[in-house]
Order: structure tokens, then sequence, then C-alpha cells
């Protein structure tokens, strides 16, 4: 897949309609969040157990919702850098309240 999308331009969009489904872009939005939570409670704390749980707490919703609610296999396994900053992304656009905007100017329904 990295190599089918030249730009990161090229992906965005791709990344989008993989997220096609509310509930999918809901379980992202939660593992995002949780994963910046950890991260923080990690450093102001200085527990490295709790930098174990970043990946686990962003990754772990965000592929089951791939699984089990979008059935599709996650950009992650082929371009996992511009899927982790497509997440950030879209849970960025969510809380700002401009992900419905993205969605529609790609075509895919909010």
């Amino acid at each position: 897949m990295a190599t089918r999308f030249r730009t990161y331009a090229e992906f965005w969009p791709f990344y989008l309609g993989e997220h096609a489904k509310s509930s999918t872009r809901a379980v992202h939005y939660v593992g995002s969040i949780a994963s910046v939570a950890a991260l923080i409670l990690a450093l102001a704390t200085r527990d490295g157990w709790l930098l174990l749980a970043v990946p686990l707490l962003g990754y772990g919703p965000a592929w089951f919702g791939h699984f089990f609610i979008e059935k599709n296999r996650p950009a992650t396994f082929q371009a996992p850098v511009w899927s982790l900053v497509s997440d950030y992304r879209m849970c960025g656009l969510f809380l700002t309240g401009r992900i419905g905007h993205e969605l529609m100017k790609y075509q895919i329904r909010p």
C-alpha cells in the first residue's frame, strides 16, 4: 500500500474511506485520546510501564474497529507513519468539529 500512494495527499482520502463508518471513527477517537492521555501521564509520573500502554491504547480500539466494525484491514500494516499521522489528524478534526466537512469533501458520508 505504501507504494500505491506517492504522497500523503493521495493517501488521506483513502484513509478516510477506510473509516467510513462513524462507529469505526469513534473507537479511533477513544484510542487516540487514551493513548495521548497515557503518554502525558507516563511522562508526568516518569512511569516507564505506562509507556507500554500507549500503543496498546492507541492501536487496540482502532484495530477492533477495522476488524469487527468496518471489516477491513488497517492501513497501519502497509503505511504505518501515514496511518499514525492520519489517526491524530482525524481525531483533531473531530475534536474541532471539522470532520464532517472533511468527509463530505471526499464524498464520504459522515
